[in-house]
Parts: C-alpha cells; structure tokens; sequence
C-alpha cells in the first residue's frame, strides 16, 4: 500500500465493471492503478473514456503482463466467470483479488484440485481473494450474519429475490441468458442447476458459520407464462411464453430445511399463473426465537433501474477492497473478514 492509500486495478468494464471504475476514480483513499479489459476495441484508451468520466491518464490494457507489472496492491476482477489460471497467477505475484465471480464463497465445496491451487498462489504472494457482490453475497451472507446476531435459536431462514425485468432495455440478459419470451418447455431445469451452482454454495458457507452445516442442496424451477402478447423495453413477449421464472434453492439439515433462497424473476405481471410479485428487491424471513420479517425494496423507478442496479453488487465489492488487503493470506468467506464498512468521506 502507498502512503496515500492502496492502488487497485480494474479488471473488466462491462455493466458492473464500469461502475466499479467510475466508483476507485472517484474514491478518495482507493487510488485506480490499471484498467484491464477484453477486445482490442477498448484496449489503449483512458479509463475515463471507458465508463464516461473525465480522462484520468491511466490506459487501458489486454495484457495480464502488464496488470502484473503494475504491482497493485488489489484488482478488483469482475469478469462473468473466473479464469483460475489467471486468478492464481495474480495472487502469487502480490495482487490480493475482490472478485463478483462466485467461485470462492464456499472454500470447503471447491474442488480440491482447485482450492490447492488458490491457496498455494495466495500463500506465495501473501494476499488474499474473496468473492462478493450484491446476490449473492450481500443479501445471502452478510445481511443474515448480522440478523443471525440476535437469534439463539435458527429454525428456517428463507429469502425471496424480486427482479423486474420489464424495462431493461438489453436483449441478451432476459431472451438468451434467461429464456425469457421462449415457449413453455423444459429450459426452468438447466436455470435451476445454474442457480444452485451461483447460491449452494453461498449459503453453504452461511450454514457453516452458523455452526449448522446443510446436508444436501437442492433446486427446484419454475415458470409462469403471459396471458397476451407483451411488448417490453428488450423486444416482444408472444403470448403462452415464460413471462416469470421462479428458482428455489433449498438447503437442508437433518432432513429439514434450514435455509431456502428463491429468485422470482418477471418481465410482467400479467400472467396464466397466479403468482404474488413483490417490486424489485428483496423479502427476508426468520424464523427461531427472535422471529423478523424484512422488506428491503429498491425505490427505483423501472425505467431507471438498468442505470442504478450496478450499484448494489459493485460498490460491495469496492467496498470490500481494503479489509481483504489486509486480511491474512488464503481465500476468505465473508466470515473471516471484518465487517465491511463504506469509507465515504
């Protein structure tokens, strides 16, 4: 770390990537070092220019050599799905990782080949790497870490993710990614082994740092069709097609559930089935000696939602930047890490 504060590299400019840039130019102890990025479309250019700020001098690269020969004390690595080879390679040349890829927030599940090397890289560097983000993350580990502290007794926690989908004007995410707008078939079963792949093992870890490790995993899709034709910001919805989808991930223990996480993602409300949709955000439900029910809604308006959504998933991430730097070598949970606090001053 500098004397002015620790200098982070951007690894990524995508949606979320872009906000996290806008967010260490800004920032007033995080100091930008580099900016990576894929295609040689945006590579030589100036990081301002990358996510609409004024220019800052630091240019962009595709080169890992030169994110390597830069020795920042943290890349903040947001790309959709980890390279390990390059994770390892910049642990073990002093980079400690942040990353919104989801692959670390359960040690104990990662393949064991995998792990070995992470820890070998984090233990030859001496830094650190540690998954987060909004969902999961923030609203599947730290949010029930801090409701778990006023409990003695945890019979079932259950969460419901709200996404309205209506007015986001990208294509891609809701007709391909998604399979929004697709005839009712059988594509709900490879959403749900997807998402049980995103959230097991995130809740995995909440259980086993509440001392009650799961049994099994499991998951379960849903969807729900559109009554008429639909016309949304992304394109056309026909009628009879998946107009909602519902992912429940359910882990269990001792042959009960302890801990359910169910995303209920729609692109509209007017559908065949039935289904009760909350505003975008989220519903926590705890039941044991303390019992709550939490509402945390985004007071958003849809047609601005796209521009403000990034926020919650990268400023948890940037956030997180400095108690992962000074966290002991390895891959740390969001239980070995301090409390994050947001430095806004």
């Amino acid at each position: 770390m500098s004397t002015n504060g620790y200098r982070v590299v951007q690894w990524s400019t995508g949606t979320i990537g872009s906000y996290a840039l806008r967010a260490l130019i800004d920032h007033h102890s995080l100091h930008l070092a580099g900016v990576y990025v894929h295609g040689a479309d945006k590579a030589g250019r100036d990081a301002g220019e990358l996510c609409g700020t004024e220019p800052t001098g630091v240019i962009a690269t595709d080169s890992v050599d030169d994110i390597v020969a830069l020795a920042p004390d943290c890349v903040l690595y947001m790309p959709n799905f980890a390279d390990i080879d390059v994770v390892c390679r910049l642990l073990s040349a002093g980079c400690n990782v942040v990353t919104t890829a989801g692959q670390f927030h359960h040690p104990a599940g990662m393949d064991a080949a995998v792990r070995d090397a992470v820890e070998k890289a984090c233990a030859a560097g001496s830094t650190s790497v540690h998954s987060t983000g909004s969902s999961p993350g923030f609203i599947t580990e730290a949010v029930p870490l801090t409701l778990s502290s006023i409990q003695r007794r945890l019979d079932h926690l259950a969460i419901d993710e709200y996404a309205d989908l209506s007015q986001r004007n990208s294509p891609e995410l809701p007709f391909d990614v998604m399979g929004f707008g697709k005839p009712a078939g059988t594509f709900e079963e490879f959403r749900a082994e997807y998402l049980k792949n995103s959230f097991g093992p995130s809740l995995r870890q909440l259980a086993d740092t509440l001392g009650l490790p799961l049994d099994s995993v499991t998951a379960v899709g849903e969807f729900a069709t559109t009554r008429r034709d639909i016309e949304i910001a992304a394109g056309h919805l026909p009628a009879g097609s998946v107009g909602a989808q519902r992912v429940t991930i359910t882990g269990s223990r001792n042959g009960r559930p302890l801990l359910r996480f169910r995303a209920n993602w729609y692109c509209t409300r007017e559908l065949t089935q039935d289904w009760a949709l909350n505003d975008t955000g989220w519903h926590i439900s705890v039941a044991g000696d303390a019992p709550l029910e939490i509402d945390l809604r985004m007071p958003v308006p849809l047609e601005r939602m796209a521009e403000v959504s990034p926020a919650y998933t990268a400023n948890r991430a940037v956030n997180a930047v400095a108690a992962v730097c000074a966290a002991a070598p390895g891959i740390r949970t969001t239980a070995d890490l301090p409390q994050i606090v947001a430095s806004l001053g």
